[in-house]
């Protein structure tokens, strides 16, 4: 019986050790396939996330100031009212109360008109003018002053009729200092005017064409940039007065009608740091002046002092102030002109002395008021008749 039963306990044994086995191998096996993953996941290195690439900041690019061309704004206003200027005088010596007594009463004192021998004038005039232009938009206002002369000569072609013809060289320093910028304009005006007498009324004209030379200097903070350029400046006026007397004053209204138009070239600054490229500009005008002379002569020792003074209200109906560019590399920017207001006043006195029926001395002053502007003249002339 012993015998049989041992080999049953063997091969249950054996069959046990093999069911072992097998479920050994089964479960190495399954923890294989679990920890594949797991394992593989941690061998992996993650891939680092890409970072941004930083934009390239702009460099600063320079851009113009608006201010940076201040001194061109006033050497055009300057060019446009010196061409005022001179139409005004010359339309004054045309049309002007003393002038008219020459004309009519040449000796003073109720002398004829058969008494006026002269036929030919010349002149010569020397005066200095002030100007104080305030700030407007970014225009930081300016101080001007010009000195200048003037010489001319006329002739009675007709009876009540005088054509006239002058010269007049002047130089003006143009300061803007809290631009610190400043130029000079020397300016060469031709003109041409003429008057035409009947009865009491006269009619009067003045033609002026200038043309001259800017030379301006901008402080940049690391040297001066400077320019040159042209200008020029085109103007007429005409005018109508009826000459009043009585004894020896007189009364004289006035109505006038004036237009100037002044240019200036393009130009490029040189020197000084970021030097401005400046397109070329025109700025353009046309008013109305109405207004009064009074006046009155003395005789004294065979010599005879007139003295007058006058006043007009000034109407700037038109007013084109133009533009200008300015360019600093790729960058550009437009600057307007300046001009005056629209409404103001004239105002201003004169002193003439004749030595004799062709020789005179005379001074004047003449003034001009405005909301953004003041310009104040003295003149000194001698005028010599044959």
């Amino acid at each position: 019986m012993c015998l049989i039963r041992q080999p049953n306990r063997i091969r249950q044994t054996i069959g046990l050790d093999r069911v072992r086995r097998i479920l050994r191998a089964f479960a190495l096996a399954l923890s294989v396939v679990v920890m594949l993953p797991a394992t593989s996941g941690f061998a992996q290195t993650p891939t680092p996330a890409a970072s941004p690439t930083p934009t390239p900041t702009p460099s600063s690019i320079p851009t113009p100031s608006a201010t940076s061309t201040n001194y061109n704004q006033s050497a055009d206003s300057s060019t446009l009212n010196l061409g005022s200027n001179f139409l005004e005088r010359l339309g004054s010596q045309a049309s002007g109360g003393v002038n008219r007594v020459s004309r009519t009463n040449p000796g003073g004192g109720g002398a004829s008109e058969s008494a006026e021998d002269p036929r030919y004038r010349t002149w010569f005039e020397g005066y200095g003018m002030s100007v104080r232009t305030d700030a407007q938009g970014d225009f930081v206002g300016d101080k001007r002053k010009t000195v200048g002369g003037v010489a001319g000569f006329g002739a009675r072609i007709a009876a009540g009729v005088n054509l006239g013809f002058s010269v007049d060289q002047s130089h003006t320093d143009i300061d803007v200092p809290l631009a610190l910028q400043s130029a000079t304009l020397d300016l060469t005006q031709v003109g041409f005017n003429g008057s035409v007498d009947k009865g009491p009324w006269t009619w009067a004209f003045a033609v002026v064409h200038g043309f001259g030379k800017v030379h301006s200097s901008r402080d940049t903070g690391l040297g001066l940039a400077t320019a040159g350029y042209r200008a020029a400046v085109d103007g007429a006026l005409t005018e109508i007065s009826y000459y009043w007397t009585r004894d020896q004053m007189r009364i004289v209204p006035k109505g006038a009608l004036e237009y100037v138009r002044a240019t200036g070239a393009a130009f490029q600054e040189t020197g000084g740091l970021d030097p401005l490229n400046v397109g070329s500009s025109a700025i353009s005008r046309a008013r109305v002046m109405v207004g009064a002379e009074i006046g009155r002569y003395f005789i004294f020792d065979r010599k005879i002092l007139d003295l007058s003074a006058y006043g007009k209200f000034v109407d700037n109906f038109y007013q084109d102030l133009g533009s200008v560019q300015v360019s600093l590399g790729s960058q550009n920017i437009i600057v307007p002109g300046i001009g005056e207001s629209r409404y103001g006043m004239d105002a201003g006195a004169a002193a003439s002395l004749s030595l004799t029926n062709t020789a005179r001395l005379y001074v004047n002053y003449d003034g001009k008021f405005r909301n953004e502007l003041v310009s104040h003249q003295g003149t000194v002339g001698f005028e010599y008749r044959w």
